[in-house]
């Protein structure tokens, strides 16, 4: 941390920002889920975001990796907000982006419970982009980092979150695909599944060598692709063809980074 670097105006509305931004997405994850008697996230759109809303959608279990990351998110707000954080260079990079991500997360719900389907992939879409933005400035920066926490609040949570959304944003984009196609478009879901979670894989492995191989983007990523894979084989749709592809992206994205940190800790000068 910079403890000389001169406080700004800037960076006390910064803080307030993400504490706005991470009390937003926390009221629409809450209605979202149906807390107050309202349709939770999988029975709107016509059920169309359900585990049965297409070939590409996770179990329902996969979708628990939420709680993980919500908790992360508000560790993140209340310890970003701590006077000695606001002068931090890496907040100053990092926090408005941050911010961005959680309030995109709120408007996808908020999408999802007044708008449309097509409307839920545009914002996941961007929601995407700002992670990936997010993640690499987090990763890339060359400011000071502010040890174990720095490393678990900034790129592990931004990691976890950008993992699941790539595949969220695969099912979701695949569920609203589904409402629009031809009902011919079915005898080809096996082979389109397929091809699509081989650009999954690449995606998943870009983002690791992209990122220095880190885990977290992998972690997220091959949990959202077993739960997948589960619902394929006892779900409904059923496809084995695509389960057994998600188990196999999920091994192809989680492997290479979890070997390179193994390798870090045996080996702490392997680059």
């Amino acid at each position: 941390m910079n403890a000389t670097a001169q406080w700004r105006g800037a960076d006390l509305a910064r803080q307030i920002v993400v504490l706005s931004a991470v009390s937003f997405m926390l009221i629409a994850a809450v209605i979202g889920a149906g807390a107050f008697g309202n349709t939770a996230v999988e029975d709107q759109q016509g059920g169309a975001l359900s585990t049965s809303g297409s070939y590409l959608a996770p179990a329902g279990p996969a979708f628990s990796i939420w709680s993980i990351i919500y908790l992360g998110l508000i560790a993140y707000a209340i310890w970003q907000a701590l006077p000695r954080q606001r002068t931090n260079a890496r907040q100053r990079a990092i926090g408005w982006l941050i911010a961005l991500t959680m309030t995109l997360n709120g408007l996808w719900l908020v999408a999802a419970r007044f708008g449309t389907l097509f409307l839920t992939v545009v914002v996941i879409v961007l929601l995407l982009a700002a992670l990936g933005w997010t993640f690499r400035v987090a990763v890339a920066t060359r400011e000071p980092r502010g040890g174990v926490v720095d490393s678990v609040l900034i790129d592990g949570v931004t990691g976890l979150h950008l993992g699941w959304v790539n595949l969220a944003t695969v099912a979701n984009t695949a569920a609203w695909l589904t409402t629009v196609v031809p009902p011919s478009w079915e005898e080809g879901a096996d082979a389109i599944g397929v091809a699509v979670l081989i650009v999954v894989a690449l995606i998943g492995l870009a983002i690791a060598w992209r990122s220095s191989w880190r885990v977290a983007p992998a972690l997220a990523l091959a949990w959202g692709l077993s739960w997948l894979a589960v619902e394929r084989f006892g779900g409904e749709p059923q496809s084995t063809p695509i389960g057994v592809t998600a188990i196999i992206v999920a091994v192809v994205v989680l492997v290479p980074p979890v070997a390179v940190s193994v390798l870090r800790l045996i080996r702490p000068n392997v680059d």
